[in-house]
Protein backbone atom coordinates (compact mmCIF):
# COMPACT_ATOMS: atom_id res chain seq x y z
CA UNK A 1 0.00 0.00 0.00
CA UNK A 2 1.16 3.54 -0.78
CA UNK A 3 1.00 5.23 2.64
CA UNK A 4 2.07 8.64 1.42
CA UNK A 5 -0.99 9.45 -0.66
CA UNK A 6 -4.74 9.04 -0.49
CA UNK A 7 -7.40 9.71 -3.06
CA UNK A 8 -10.82 11.10 -2.19
CA UNK A 9 -13.49 10.40 -4.82
CA UNK A 10 -16.56 12.62 -4.62
CA UNK A 11 -19.49 11.03 -6.46
CA UNK A 12 -22.65 12.59 -5.06
CA UNK A 13 -24.12 12.88 -8.57
CA UNK A 14 -24.35 9.09 -8.97
CA UNK A 15 -28.04 8.41 -9.49
CA UNK A 16 -30.42 5.76 -10.75
CA UNK A 17 -30.36 2.09 -11.54
CA UNK A 18 -28.19 2.40 -14.63
CA UNK A 19 -24.64 3.68 -15.04
CA UNK A 20 -23.43 6.72 -16.91
CA UNK A 21 -19.97 6.55 -18.44
CA UNK A 22 -18.61 8.70 -15.61
CA UNK A 23 -20.19 6.39 -13.01
CA UNK A 24 -18.61 3.37 -14.63
CA UNK A 25 -15.20 5.04 -14.72
CA UNK A 26 -15.08 6.09 -11.06
CA UNK A 27 -16.31 2.66 -9.94
CA UNK A 28 -13.75 0.74 -11.99
CA UNK A 29 -10.93 3.09 -10.96
CA UNK A 30 -11.90 2.87 -7.28
CA UNK A 31 -12.06 -0.92 -7.52
CA UNK A 32 -8.51 -1.17 -8.84
CA UNK A 33 -6.80 1.82 -7.21
CA UNK A 34 -7.95 0.71 -3.75
CA UNK A 35 -5.78 -2.38 -4.10
CA UNK A 36 -2.74 -0.10 -4.02
CA UNK A 37 -3.67 2.91 -1.88
CA UNK A 38 -6.33 4.27 0.46
CA UNK A 39 -9.40 5.42 -1.44
CA UNK A 40 -12.14 7.38 0.32
CA UNK A 41 -15.37 7.37 -1.70
CA UNK A 42 -18.19 9.80 -0.87
CA UNK A 43 -21.68 8.87 -2.11
CA UNK A 44 -25.29 9.30 -1.07
CA UNK A 45 -27.78 6.47 -0.69
CA UNK A 46 -28.42 5.99 -4.41
CA UNK A 47 -24.71 6.05 -5.11
CA UNK A 48 -24.14 3.46 -2.38
CA UNK A 49 -26.76 1.17 -3.93
CA UNK A 50 -25.07 1.63 -7.30
CA UNK A 51 -21.71 0.60 -5.84
CA UNK A 52 -23.28 -2.40 -4.12
CA UNK A 53 -24.98 -3.52 -7.34
CA UNK A 54 -21.62 -3.30 -9.09
CA UNK A 55 -20.01 -5.28 -6.25
CA UNK A 56 -17.48 -2.50 -5.62
CA UNK A 57 -14.91 -3.68 -3.12
CA UNK A 58 -11.27 -2.94 -2.41
CA UNK A 59 -8.74 -3.78 0.23
CA UNK A 60 -8.15 -0.11 1.06
CA UNK A 61 -11.56 1.26 0.04
CA UNK A 62 -13.62 3.28 2.52
CA UNK A 63 -17.15 4.23 1.42
CA UNK A 64 -18.51 7.29 3.23
CA UNK A 65 -22.29 7.74 3.16
CA UNK A 66 -23.78 11.22 2.86
CA UNK A 67 -27.40 10.90 4.00
CA UNK A 68 -29.95 12.47 1.67
CA UNK A 69 -32.79 10.05 0.95
CA UNK A 70 -34.86 10.95 4.02
CA UNK A 71 -35.71 14.15 2.11
CA UNK A 72 -36.17 12.53 -1.33
CA UNK A 73 -39.95 12.75 -0.95
CA UNK A 74 -39.59 16.49 -1.56
CA UNK A 75 -38.74 15.81 -5.21
CA UNK A 76 -35.79 15.58 -7.57
CA UNK A 77 -35.01 19.32 -7.77
CA UNK A 78 -34.92 19.75 -3.99
CA UNK A 79 -32.80 16.61 -3.62
CA UNK A 80 -30.44 17.85 -6.33
CA UNK A 81 -29.73 21.14 -4.58
CA UNK A 82 -29.62 19.50 -1.17
CA UNK A 83 -26.83 17.27 -2.49
CA UNK A 84 -25.07 20.41 -3.73
CA UNK A 85 -25.38 21.88 -0.23
CA UNK A 86 -24.04 18.71 1.39
CA UNK A 87 -21.25 18.63 -1.16
CA UNK A 88 -20.21 22.15 -0.14
CA UNK A 89 -20.22 21.01 3.50
CA UNK A 90 -17.99 18.10 2.50
CA UNK A 91 -15.57 20.49 0.87
CA UNK A 92 -15.33 22.42 4.11
CA UNK A 93 -15.01 19.38 6.36
CA UNK A 94 -13.04 16.60 4.65
CA UNK A 95 -9.67 16.20 6.31
CA UNK A 96 -6.93 16.06 3.72
CA UNK A 97 -3.19 15.86 4.08
CA UNK A 98 -0.40 17.08 1.85
CA UNK A 99 -0.10 14.99 -1.29
CA UNK A 100 -3.73 13.81 -1.32
CA UNK A 101 -5.72 13.66 -4.54
CA UNK A 102 -9.33 14.84 -4.90
CA UNK A 103 -11.25 13.26 -7.77
CA UNK A 104 -14.56 14.92 -8.68
CA UNK A 105 -16.39 12.14 -10.52
CA UNK A 106 -18.46 14.51 -12.67
CA UNK A 107 -18.80 18.16 -13.56
CA UNK A 108 -22.12 18.38 -11.73
CA UNK A 109 -22.12 20.86 -8.87
CA UNK A 110 -22.36 18.34 -6.01
CA UNK A 111 -19.12 16.72 -7.19
CA UNK A 112 -17.11 19.65 -8.52
CA UNK A 113 -17.86 22.35 -5.92
CA UNK A 114 -16.55 20.37 -2.92
CA UNK A 115 -13.37 19.55 -4.87
CA UNK A 116 -12.99 23.23 -5.76
CA UNK A 117 -13.42 24.24 -2.11
CA UNK A 118 -10.85 21.66 -0.97
CA UNK A 119 -8.42 22.99 -3.56
CA UNK A 120 -8.98 26.54 -2.29
CA UNK A 121 -8.27 25.34 1.23
CA UNK A 122 -5.04 23.53 0.42
CA UNK A 123 -3.90 25.09 -2.86
CA UNK A 124 -0.61 23.52 -3.99
CA UNK A 125 -0.57 20.85 -1.29
CA UNK A 126 -3.23 18.63 -2.89
CA UNK A 127 -4.14 17.63 -6.45
CA UNK A 128 -7.58 18.10 -7.96
CA UNK A 129 -8.48 15.60 -10.69
CA UNK A 130 -11.66 16.82 -12.40
CA UNK A 131 -13.80 14.57 -14.59
CA UNK A 132 -15.18 16.32 -17.69
CA UNK A 133 -16.39 13.48 -19.84
CA UNK A 134 -18.72 15.43 -22.08
CA UNK A 135 -19.16 19.07 -23.04
CA UNK A 136 -22.80 20.11 -23.10
CA UNK A 137 -24.16 20.73 -26.60
CA UNK A 138 -25.06 24.14 -27.94
CA UNK A 139 -28.59 24.59 -26.51
CA UNK A 140 -29.79 25.97 -29.84
CA UNK A 141 -28.78 22.73 -31.60
CA UNK A 142 -29.71 20.43 -28.71
CA UNK A 143 -28.59 16.83 -28.42
CA UNK A 144 -27.55 16.27 -32.02
CA UNK A 145 -24.50 16.71 -34.20
CA UNK A 146 -26.75 16.57 -37.27
CA UNK A 147 -30.37 16.56 -38.38
CA UNK A 148 -32.89 15.27 -35.83
CA UNK A 149 -36.64 15.55 -35.50
CA UNK A 150 -36.57 16.25 -31.76
CA UNK A 151 -33.23 17.41 -30.32
CA UNK A 152 -34.32 17.99 -26.68
CA UNK A 153 -33.15 21.61 -26.55
CA UNK A 154 -34.51 22.23 -23.04
CA UNK A 155 -32.50 19.32 -21.62
CA UNK A 156 -29.45 20.60 -23.46
CA UNK A 157 -29.95 24.12 -22.07
CA UNK A 158 -30.10 22.87 -18.47
CA UNK A 159 -26.94 20.81 -18.99
CA UNK A 160 -25.18 23.78 -20.62
CA UNK A 161 -26.06 26.10 -17.72
CA UNK A 162 -24.77 23.60 -15.15
CA UNK A 163 -21.42 23.42 -16.91
CA UNK A 164 -21.28 27.16 -17.48
CA UNK A 165 -20.65 27.77 -13.77
CA UNK A 166 -18.21 24.93 -13.18
CA UNK A 167 -15.96 25.14 -16.23
CA UNK A 168 -14.00 28.30 -15.23
CA UNK A 169 -13.43 26.86 -11.75
CA UNK A 170 -11.93 23.68 -13.21
CA UNK A 171 -9.86 25.66 -15.71
CA UNK A 172 -8.51 27.86 -12.91
CA UNK A 173 -7.68 25.37 -10.15
CA UNK A 174 -7.77 21.75 -11.37
CA UNK A 175 -4.41 20.00 -11.61
CA UNK A 176 -5.68 17.40 -14.08
CA UNK A 177 -8.81 17.07 -16.21
CA UNK A 178 -10.01 13.68 -17.42
CA UNK A 179 -11.71 13.88 -20.82
CA UNK A 180 -13.14 11.40 -23.31
CA UNK A 181 -11.23 12.27 -26.46
CA UNK A 182 -8.64 14.57 -28.00
CA UNK A 183 -11.27 17.03 -29.20
CA UNK A 184 -12.46 17.60 -25.61
CA UNK A 185 -8.95 18.72 -24.66
CA UNK A 186 -9.67 21.99 -26.48
CA UNK A 187 -12.13 22.92 -23.72
CA UNK A 188 -9.14 23.48 -21.41
CA UNK A 189 -6.35 24.96 -23.57
CA UNK A 190 -4.09 26.08 -20.71
CA UNK A 191 -4.18 22.68 -19.03
CA UNK A 192 -3.74 20.99 -22.41
CA UNK A 193 -0.52 22.96 -23.04
CA UNK A 194 0.76 21.70 -19.68
CA UNK A 195 -0.15 18.09 -20.60
CA UNK A 196 -2.69 18.03 -17.77
CA UNK A 197 -5.68 16.93 -19.85
CA UNK A 198 -5.84 13.14 -19.88
CA UNK A 199 -7.90 11.12 -22.34
CA UNK A 200 -9.78 8.22 -20.70
CA UNK A 201 -11.13 5.87 -23.34
CA UNK A 202 -13.05 3.77 -20.83
CA UNK A 203 -13.00 0.02 -20.93
CA UNK A 204 -14.74 -3.32 -20.49
CA UNK A 205 -14.18 -6.27 -18.22
CA UNK A 206 -12.17 -8.25 -20.74
CA UNK A 207 -11.15 -10.85 -18.15
CA UNK A 208 -14.75 -11.71 -17.24
CA UNK A 209 -15.82 -11.79 -20.89
CA UNK A 210 -12.95 -14.10 -21.85
CA UNK A 211 -13.82 -16.44 -18.98
CA UNK A 212 -17.49 -16.44 -19.98
CA UNK A 213 -16.69 -17.28 -23.61
CA UNK A 214 -14.43 -20.14 -22.56
CA UNK A 215 -17.24 -21.68 -20.49
CA UNK A 216 -20.04 -21.23 -23.05
CA UNK A 217 -20.14 -22.65 -26.53
CA UNK A 218 -20.82 -20.37 -29.47
CA UNK A 219 -24.51 -20.19 -30.38
CA UNK A 220 -25.10 -21.13 -34.01
CA UNK A 221 -28.63 -19.70 -34.24
CA UNK A 222 -28.94 -16.31 -32.59
CA UNK A 223 -32.20 -15.05 -31.15
CA UNK A 224 -31.59 -11.33 -31.77
CA UNK A 225 -30.49 -9.70 -34.97
CA UNK A 226 -29.24 -6.73 -32.94
CA UNK A 227 -28.73 -5.54 -29.39
CA UNK A 228 -28.60 -2.02 -27.96
CA UNK A 229 -27.03 -1.17 -24.61
CA UNK A 230 -27.11 2.28 -23.04
CA UNK A 231 -29.06 4.85 -21.10
CA UNK A 232 -32.49 5.72 -22.42
CA UNK A 233 -31.41 9.34 -22.61
CA UNK A 234 -31.99 12.11 -25.20
CA UNK A 235 -28.41 11.70 -26.46
CA UNK A 236 -28.72 8.05 -27.32
CA UNK A 237 -31.31 7.98 -30.10
CA UNK A 238 -33.37 5.25 -28.44
CA UNK A 239 -36.72 6.47 -29.75
CA UNK A 240 -35.31 6.82 -33.27
CA UNK A 241 -33.94 3.28 -32.96
CA UNK A 242 -37.52 1.99 -32.90
CA UNK A 243 -38.17 3.79 -36.20
CA UNK A 244 -34.98 2.26 -37.60
CA UNK A 245 -36.11 -1.16 -36.49
CA UNK A 246 -39.41 -0.72 -38.29
CA UNK A 247 -37.41 -0.24 -41.50
CA UNK A 248 -35.36 -3.36 -40.74
CA UNK A 249 -38.52 -5.46 -40.32
CA UNK A 250 -39.72 -4.38 -43.75
CA UNK A 251 -36.82 -6.47 -45.11
CA UNK A 252 -36.61 -9.06 -42.31
CA UNK A 253 -40.10 -9.39 -40.79
CA UNK A 254 -39.09 -11.55 -37.83
CA UNK A 255 -35.98 -9.51 -36.90
CA UNK A 256 -35.68 -9.08 -33.14
CA UNK A 257 -33.99 -6.26 -31.26
CA UNK A 258 -32.83 -6.57 -27.64
CA UNK A 259 -32.60 -3.29 -25.71
CA UNK A 260 -30.60 -3.23 -22.47
CA UNK A 261 -30.87 -0.10 -20.35
CA UNK A 262 -33.18 2.30 -18.59
CA UNK A 263 -33.72 6.01 -18.26
CA UNK A 264 -36.06 8.96 -18.75
CA UNK A 265 -37.11 7.97 -22.28
CA UNK A 266 -38.34 4.48 -21.41
CA UNK A 267 -42.01 5.54 -21.66
CA UNK A 268 -41.37 7.17 -25.04
CA UNK A 269 -39.69 4.01 -26.31
CA UNK A 270 -42.63 1.87 -25.18
CA UNK A 271 -45.10 4.23 -26.85
CA UNK A 272 -43.17 4.11 -30.11
CA UNK A 273 -43.01 0.31 -30.04
CA UNK A 274 -46.78 0.20 -29.60
CA UNK A 275 -47.42 2.82 -32.28
CA UNK A 276 -45.32 0.94 -34.84
CA UNK A 277 -46.70 -2.47 -33.80
CA UNK A 278 -43.29 -3.89 -32.94
CA UNK A 279 -44.20 -5.65 -29.72
CA UNK A 280 -43.02 -8.99 -31.14
CA UNK A 281 -39.83 -7.51 -32.59
CA UNK A 282 -38.40 -5.50 -29.66
CA UNK A 283 -37.58 -6.90 -26.23
CA UNK A 284 -36.83 -4.51 -23.35
CA UNK A 285 -34.61 -5.88 -20.57
CA UNK A 286 -34.04 -2.80 -18.44
CA UNK A 287 -30.64 -2.25 -16.88
CA UNK A 288 -28.50 -5.38 -16.52
CA UNK A 289 -25.29 -5.71 -14.53
CA UNK A 290 -22.16 -7.30 -15.91
CA UNK A 291 -22.52 -11.04 -15.78
CA UNK A 292 -24.05 -14.11 -17.34
CA UNK A 293 -27.53 -12.71 -18.08
CA UNK A 294 -26.24 -9.76 -20.05
CA UNK A 295 -23.44 -11.74 -21.64
CA UNK A 296 -25.91 -14.39 -22.80
CA UNK A 297 -27.88 -11.69 -24.65
CA UNK A 298 -24.72 -10.47 -26.37
CA UNK A 299 -23.84 -14.01 -27.33
CA UNK A 300 -27.38 -14.49 -28.67
CA UNK A 301 -27.11 -11.39 -30.88
CA UNK A 302 -25.49 -10.81 -34.27
CA UNK A 303 -24.99 -7.02 -34.30
CA UNK A 304 -24.74 -4.18 -31.78
CA UNK A 305 -26.41 -0.86 -32.63
CA UNK A 306 -25.35 2.51 -31.24
CA UNK A 307 -27.67 5.21 -32.64
CA UNK A 308 -26.48 8.13 -30.46
CA UNK A 309 -26.97 11.59 -31.96
CA UNK A 310 -24.59 13.31 -29.53
CA UNK A 311 -21.68 11.64 -27.75
CA UNK A 312 -18.14 12.37 -26.63
CA UNK A 313 -17.14 8.72 -26.31
CA UNK A 314 -19.48 5.82 -25.95
CA UNK A 315 -18.37 2.76 -24.01
CA UNK A 316 -21.72 0.97 -24.14
CA UNK A 317 -21.14 -0.78 -27.45
CA UNK A 318 -17.57 -1.81 -26.63
CA UNK A 319 -18.75 -4.56 -24.30
CA UNK A 320 -20.87 -6.20 -27.00
CA UNK A 321 -18.08 -5.74 -29.56
CA UNK A 322 -15.83 -7.82 -27.29
CA UNK A 323 -18.15 -10.72 -28.19
CA UNK A 324 -17.37 -10.17 -31.86
CA UNK A 325 -20.51 -8.17 -32.67
CA UNK A 326 -19.97 -5.65 -35.47
CA UNK A 327 -21.42 -2.24 -34.65
CA UNK A 328 -23.57 0.20 -36.63
CA UNK A 329 -23.70 3.82 -35.48
CA UNK A 330 -24.08 7.38 -36.68
CA UNK A 331 -20.90 9.09 -37.87
CA UNK A 332 -20.22 11.22 -34.78
CA UNK A 333 -16.94 13.10 -34.46
CA UNK A 334 -15.84 11.17 -31.35
CA UNK A 335 -16.27 7.78 -33.01
CA UNK A 336 -13.35 8.31 -35.37
CA UNK A 337 -11.27 8.30 -32.18
CA UNK A 338 -13.20 5.71 -30.16
CA UNK A 339 -14.15 3.26 -32.90
CA UNK A 340 -11.64 3.51 -35.76
CA UNK A 341 -12.62 -0.07 -36.67
CA UNK A 342 -15.41 -2.49 -35.89
CA UNK A 343 -18.15 0.10 -36.46
CA UNK A 344 -19.99 0.94 -39.68
CA UNK A 345 -20.77 4.67 -39.56
CA UNK A 346 -23.70 6.22 -41.43
CA UNK A 347 -24.67 9.89 -41.91
CA UNK A 348 -26.19 11.33 -38.73
CA UNK A 349 -29.96 10.99 -38.72
CA UNK A 350 -30.18 8.84 -41.85
CA UNK A 351 -32.41 6.08 -40.53
CA UNK A 352 -32.79 4.40 -43.89
CA UNK A 353 -29.01 4.05 -44.27
CA UNK A 354 -28.73 2.77 -40.70
CA UNK A 355 -31.34 0.09 -41.31
CA UNK A 356 -29.72 -0.77 -44.64
CA UNK A 357 -26.37 -1.49 -42.99
CA UNK A 358 -28.04 -3.79 -40.46
CA UNK A 359 -29.71 -5.72 -43.28
CA UNK A 360 -26.46 -5.93 -45.25
CA UNK A 361 -24.53 -7.28 -42.25
CA UNK A 362 -27.20 -9.91 -41.84
CA UNK A 363 -27.05 -10.92 -45.51
CA UNK A 364 -23.35 -10.59 -46.34
CA UNK A 365 -21.28 -13.14 -44.42
CA UNK A 366 -17.94 -11.88 -45.72
CA UNK A 367 -18.50 -8.27 -44.60
CA UNK A 368 -19.93 -9.48 -41.32
CA UNK A 369 -16.93 -11.68 -40.50
CA UNK A 370 -14.40 -8.97 -41.34
CA UNK A 371 -16.00 -6.30 -39.17
CA UNK A 372 -16.74 -8.82 -36.42
CA UNK A 373 -13.06 -9.73 -36.18
CA UNK A 374 -12.01 -6.06 -36.25
CA UNK A 375 -14.44 -5.25 -33.45
CA UNK A 376 -13.34 -8.04 -31.13
CA UNK A 377 -9.63 -7.53 -31.72
CA UNK A 378 -9.78 -3.79 -31.08
CA UNK A 379 -11.74 -4.07 -27.83
CA UNK A 380 -9.77 -6.97 -26.37
CA UNK A 381 -6.47 -5.24 -27.16
CA UNK A 382 -7.29 -1.67 -26.10
CA UNK A 383 -10.27 -1.59 -23.76
CA UNK A 384 -9.27 -3.54 -20.64
CA UNK A 385 -10.33 -1.81 -17.41
CA UNK A 386 -7.27 -3.21 -15.66
CA UNK A 387 -4.95 -1.64 -18.23
CA UNK A 388 -6.92 1.61 -18.29
CA UNK A 389 -6.89 2.05 -14.50
CA UNK A 390 -3.16 1.29 -14.30
CA UNK A 391 -2.44 3.72 -17.14
CA UNK A 392 -4.27 6.63 -15.49
CA UNK A 393 -2.81 5.70 -12.07
CA UNK A 394 0.68 6.17 -13.49
CA UNK A 395 -0.09 9.35 -15.45
CA UNK A 396 -1.54 11.05 -12.37
CA UNK A 397 1.61 10.22 -10.43
CA UNK A 398 -0.20 8.08 -7.87
CA UNK A 399 2.44 5.37 -8.12
CA UNK A 400 5.28 7.69 -7.09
Amino acid sequence: MNNKKRIHIIALAALGEGLSGGDRIFIEFARRWSRKMLVNLYVWEEGLLMCQRENLRGKFLHINLVKVSHLSRLGFIFTYFYRVFLGIKLGLSIKVTDGDYIYSASEFWMDSLPAFILKLRKRNKINWVAAWFQTAPNPIKGFSEGTRRHSYRLNALVYWLIQRLIKPLIAKLADFVLVNNNEEKKQFPVLAKRNRTIVVLGGVNTVAISQYLKMHKRISKRRYLAVFQGRFHPQKGVVELIDIWKLVTQNIPDAKLAMIGNGPLMKDVKKRIKALRLKNNVELFGYLHDGSKKYSIFQSSRIVVHPAFYDSGGMASAEAMAFGLPCVGFDLQAYSFYYPQGMIKVPIGNQKAFAGEIVQLNNNKSIYNTISMDARNMIMEKYSWTKRAAEIFDILGLAK
